[in-house]
């Protein structure tokens, strides 16, 4: 998404709801002969469409995909995700940075613990894949820091530098999690303790890891993943494709198949951690509780967690709280203490 586009939108949506209410109340003030008089022309309801997916039309559809609807305070959050990791730096230093592949964006971030040995979370962050860097995703640094873990964000391409292919930033982030895997030890960290956690598309990125056949890929172990966390992501691509993502993903059947983690749990070997909020958009819900569910018809360990009234924006912030909604889970799944 366009977010400095959409905050705008939104802005504007917000003054016209606050000027309608003072409008309100102005005239009830002013008693019966103004509060009586007649209400403005009501805008006819929309005509609803063909179904696209599920009972949804294509307005429907492109709305559910689209976290501005269901967000309002959107451009405040991403903006409090930049300055809280500005603010993290300054406490605990400015994390190393390594080159993990051959491009200038093929980079990762390390917020190093005391500990010696100490386990690895890697965070990979959303942005619609569109935007994101790694540092304005420092902000839950210190929770693993204190707690005696390493934390590592990765910079990757996007989908718009990747001219609509999802591909690249898919291998991008797996090798950023190789490099991790084969390097722990250079910066104090155990490669047989690495997690991966992500949110919104990167939540997506992080199934997509999940389900990595490392062996095959890698040469790495099967079970080079010991957990995960999937906030907030987007499982089967196929919904994903009706909607009006598809005007800057250039989805294929290829694509649609090798990147919906939800079918491909046969590869699956860590538990999982699966969360959204409940002032998520439907079909961010409806993928999260549907990703879960199947992993449990698989056989395999899943946690769902609902977070009562937060937004899509919202939730990844409880990872930087030992005593948050992520940040608690996260914890007790890396057998960290919460300090």
């Amino acid at each position: 998404m366009n977010l400095a586009k959409d905050a705008g939108r939104i802005d504007v949506t917000r003054r016209s709801l606050l000027g309608a209410g003072v409008a309100s109340a102005v005239l009830a003030a002013r008693g019966p002969a103004f509060a009586q008089q007649p209400a403005p022309a009501q805008q006819a309801p929309r005509a609803k469409g063909p179904a696209v997916w599920l009972d949804m039309d294509q307005a429907e559809l492109d709305a559910a995909y689209d976290q501005s609807k269901y967000a309002p305070n959107l451009s405040q959050l991403v903006n409090r995700y930049a300055t809280n990791s500005e603010a993290v730096r300054a406490r605990l230093g400015a994390p190393r940075r390594y080159a993990y592949g051959p491009t200038s964006i093929e980079t990762l971030e390390v917020y190093t613990t005391r500990r010696a040995n100490a386990p690895i979370n890697i965070f990979i962050h959303g942005g619609a894949w569109r935007t994101g860097l790694a540092k304005d995703f420092g902000y839950p640094a210190e929770l693993f820091v204190h707690a005696g873990a390493h934390y590592v964000v990765p910079d990757f391409i996007n989908v718009t530098e990747a001219n609509g292919n999802l591909m690249p930033m898919a291998e991008q982030v797996r090798r950023a999690v190789a490099w991790v895997f084969r390097n722990a030890q250079s910066f104090g960290g155990n490669p047989d303790r690495l997690y991966v956690s992500g949110h919104s598309s990167g939540g997506h990125l992080a199934g997509v890891v999940l389900v990595t056949d490392w062996r095959k890929d890698f040469n790495l172990p099967v079970d080079t993943i010991k957990g995960g966390l999937c906030c907030s992501g987007l499982f089967d691509l196929k919904p994903v494709r009706l909607s009006a993502r598809s005007s800057y993903v250039k989805f294929t059947d290829e694509i649609e198949q090798a990147l919906s983690s939800q079918r491909h749990l046969d590869k699956l070997n860590a538990p999982v951690i699966v969360a959204y909020g409940t002032l998520e958009t439907p079909e961010f819900q409806r993928q999260s509780r549907e990703f879960a569910a199947a992993i449990k018809a698989a056989g395999k360990p899943v946690q769902l967690l609902v977070g009562e009234g937060y937004n899509h924006f919202e939730i990844p912030e409880t990872l930087a709280n030992p005593y948050g909604v992520l940040g608690r889970a996260v914890l007790a799944q890396m057998n960290l203490s919460q300090g």
